[in-house]
């Protein structure tokens, strides 16, 4: 029963998906010139390429950010279940805080944090 039930959702997401693609090509504007492949720069003509290098210092710190705020989503369903598991479950989010902690404590000795 529940392949069958799979197999449909499955066969009905792919069905939207290509019905989606396809009406998009058949029905969208199709205007194609060198000025719409430019980057926006808020109106302002641009000089010399858009393409500047990044500091990775940036790419660290938003995968940072992004670690520990989707970590973070882990505590809600753990606060709801904690009164039914008791102390198992205090020593499974106090060991998770630990891990979160050491990678914080080493992001934080390696400078990762650090704005240079």
């Amino acid at each position: 029963m529940y392949s069958t039930l799979f197999v449909t959702v499955i066969a009905t997401a792919v069905v939207l998906v290509l019905a989606a693609y396809v009406i998009a090509k058949l029905i969208g504007p199709r205007s194609y010139n060198k000025i719409k492949g430019e980057p926006y720069e808020c109106g302002i003509p641009t000089h010399g390429s858009s393409w500047l290098p990044v500091s990775i210092g940036y790419y660290l710190f938003a995968i940072l950010f992004l670690m520990f705020d989707i970590e973070t989503v882990f505590l809600y369903p753990w606060a709801i279940a904690v009164k039914d598991f008791g102390v198992m479950a205090i020593a499974s989010i106090g060991f998770f805080l630990l891990v979160l902690v050491f990678g914080l404590a080493y992001a934080w000795r390696k400078g990762a944090l650090e704005w240079k």
